[in-house]
């Protein structure tokens, strides 16, 4: 009883440190969004895709004010986002999207986990070019159809369709077409559970499972660390 006691409390404290790590990436988020193009979010798309992406995770609403409010203050952090490039062991392409007050602190630890991995951390374009900047929506299935919902977004920029695991519609735009795909879901009153930009790669490469696992302890170490955001690879 005590072993299963203990598991389940390692359980929920993996979960509470996900959900951690998920509202401070948000607010930062915000903050970066708001410095940029002001609180409304009838007027900045960025700040409505954070809203999305609170409301997937479960982070209060008042947390997300609250965020708002500091962004909007003369004391805030003024958050730079700085992406770097490298390889993970077994020549696995990362890119790490960081949102920093500090930039030489989170580039000697950006090198660090690469460095500690056996891996390297290169220069800017050095592995950018391996992947496509796109945006990705994930809306519920119910009550739609995959193919004529294709039909209807292709003049919005619609890149991809599919599905998920959990058998959520993914739509993908090229990233600068965020705004156009927004607009067209909104009018059509499609429930958009998250809203995000993100890196595909254009060859994934495929490791044994020893070898995976190796660029995938980087991969968690790396997202783990306070000023990353999101960590993109190509490894299959």
């Amino acid at each position: 009883m005590g072993r299963i006691f203990e598991v389940r409390k390692s359980a929920m404290f993996a979960r509470w440190d996900k959900m951690a790590k998920n509202f401070t990436r948000i607010g930062k988020e915000i903050a970066i969004a708001v410095k940029a193009a002001g609180p409304d979010p009838d007027n900045n798309p960025a700040l409505r895709r954070c809203y999305i992406n609170a409301k997937a995770c479960n982070m209060p609403k008042d947390r997300v004010e609250a965020a708002i409010k500091r962004a909007m203050g003369k004391d805030t952090s003024n958050y730079e986002e700085i992406m770097y490039e490298g390889y993970a062991p077994h020549g696995i392409a990362v890119l790490v999207e960081t949102a920093t007050d500090n930039s030489t602190r989170t580039v000697a630890n950006v090198r660090k986990h690469f460095t500690k991995a056996q891996g390297a951390l290169g220069t800017t374009g050095s592995v950018a070019f391996g992947f496509t900047h796109m945006a990705e929506f994930k809306v519920k299935k119910e009550g739609l159809d995959a193919d004529e919902l294709e039909l209807e977004l292709i003049d919005f920029g619609l890149e991809e369709i599919g599905e998920d695991a959990e058998g959520n519609i993914v739509i993908r735009t090229k990233f600068n077409e965020y705004g156009n795909m927004s607009k067209a879901l909104e009018e059509r009153k499609i429930e958009v559970i998250s809203a995000e930009l993100t890196w595909i790669p254009n060859n994934p490469m495929e490791l044994s499972e020893d070898q995976a696992n190796e660029v995938l302890k980087m991969v968690d170490n790396l997202e783990q660390d306070e000023d990353v955001q999101k960590v993109f690879h190509n490894l299959k």
